[in-house]
């Protein structure tokens, strides 16, 4: 139980020096997007706009493409990282280009859902149109435990409290679906797009190339709603304890 506490107090900061090492990574980027008059709000709606040229490519794919040509998804995972990448640029060009505004982090956060709704309604179209009907049903579940994560913590602090905890925040989401999205396009190159694994004695595949992708989403979507709803009972004792203080003073 102790190594459980202690493992959950690392956490936080295992994530927030991870997104420090970044930061160095990409902060003569920013550098250069202020020096060329890019303000955070520019910088969100390129973000934007790449997402739904994400949703575009998952959307044509559906259209044109054939069950086993798993190449758009490929592509499409390669958009969503690059995507999310300007998630960190805007507000590292905010704070290094002494930009912040109120506005600024209003727009930031509308667009991010936004941004996140329109890929998963591309992952949903592809998915539908290529008759992964089980598969859709998950990526919707997915999206709508991504959109709780937010608005629980939005909620949280309109009501004068913290709540950033949990496993499957907005980058742990993001990374996830582009990287085996790119991993499900890759690997359709070398075993094919319609490789399948079958086991004696049971009549249907077990794994299927496709399934890279697919597999991750249904994980997704069962971790999401348990972060949203971690976040909830969380909210409920910190809530509990702001209610107590109030009433003691």
């Amino acid at each position: 139980m102790a190594a459980d506490q202690q493992l959950m107090e690392q956490q936080p900061s295992i994530r927030t020096n991870l997104q420090l090492g970044i930061y160095k990574v990409i902060d003569p980027f920013v550098k250069l997007l202020i020096k060329l008059g890019l303000t955070p709000n520019a910088v969100t709606t390129i973000g934007f706009v790449l997402n739904v040229g994400v949703a575009a490519i998952f959307v044509i794919g559906g259209e044109e493409g054939n069950r086993g040509d798993l190449s758009y998804i490929g592509w499409a995972g390669g958009l969503i990282l690059f995507a999310g990448l300007f998630d960190m640029l805007d507000g590292q060009v905010a704070r290094l280009g002494n930009m912040k505004s109120t506005f600024g982090a209003l727009y930031d956060s509308v667009l991010d859902r936004y941004s996140e709704l329109i890929m998963f309604f591309g992952i949903c179209y592809y998915l539908v149109a290529h008759h992964y009907f089980l598969s859709s049903m998950f990526a919707f579940v997915a999206m709508i435990g991504s959109m709780m994560v937010s608005y629980v913590r939005a909620r949280a602090e309109g009501l004068g409290i913290e709540c950033k905890g949990g496993l499957m925040q907005r980058p742990e989401r993001v990374v996830t679906i582009g990287l085996f999205a790119i991993l499900c396009g890759l690997s359709s190159l070398y075993i094919g797009g319609n490789y399948k694994l079958y086991i004696p004695g049971i009549k249907f595949h077990v794994f299927e190339t496709m399934s890279i992708f697919t597999i991750p989403i249904t994980i997704l979507a069962v971790l999401t709603n348990i972060t949203a709803f971690n976040r909830l009972k969380e909210s409920k004792i910190n809530l509990e304890k702001k209610e107590s203080g109030d009433a003691t003073d």
